[in-house]
């Protein structure tokens, strides 16, 4: 009998997977358990289309990020923090402030854990950012640190 997988079966297929197992398997654990269905052309053409909306959801997203790195590209990140005598700063900056910078000056929301500052930042001056837009975009940015008082 074929049947299509819905979840993980160790062993056995994983999810959208349509294989062929024996009658006894599937009457009497798979289908039962919620693991597969029956293998019908129904079945068969709702996976195509729940794969293909997938790949254009992907599709999308990955063009809204390639859209936002060109538009972030060259551009700068300022930033003010306290710090003391000779450029040197009262702690380090976080990604969470190169963050909230980026929304302010840019317009921008990127999550903190997606910022990749190429070394800490601890003293004013510039330093280079990787900012991970999606699954293989990328853009850098200029982080421009500079000390008050």
């Amino acid at each position: 009998m074929k049947v299509i997988f819905l979840t993980d079966v160790k062993g056995s297929g994983k999810k959208d997977q349509v294989v062929e197992v024996s009658d006894g398997y599937a009457r009497n654990y798979l289908l039962p358990k919620k693991l597969a269905k029956e293998a019908t052309a129904e079945a068969l053409n709702s996976i195509e289309n729940s794969k293909q909306a997938a790949k254009h959801r992907d599709d999308v997203k990955r063009q809204e990020a390639e859209e936002k790195a060109r538009a972030l590209k060259g551009k700068v990140i300022q930033l003010s923090v306290r710090g003391g005598e000779n450029g040197k700063l009262y702690g380090a900056v976080t990604n969470d402030q190169i963050a909230q910078a980026l929304l302010e000056q840019h317009g921008v929301e990127i999550d903190k854990r997606k910022i990749e500052p190429e070394e800490p930042i601890k003293a004013a001056g510039q330093t280079l950012c990787v900012i991970r837009l999606s699954a293989g975009v990328t853009t850098r940015m200029i982080v421009n640190v500079s000390v008050t008082k």
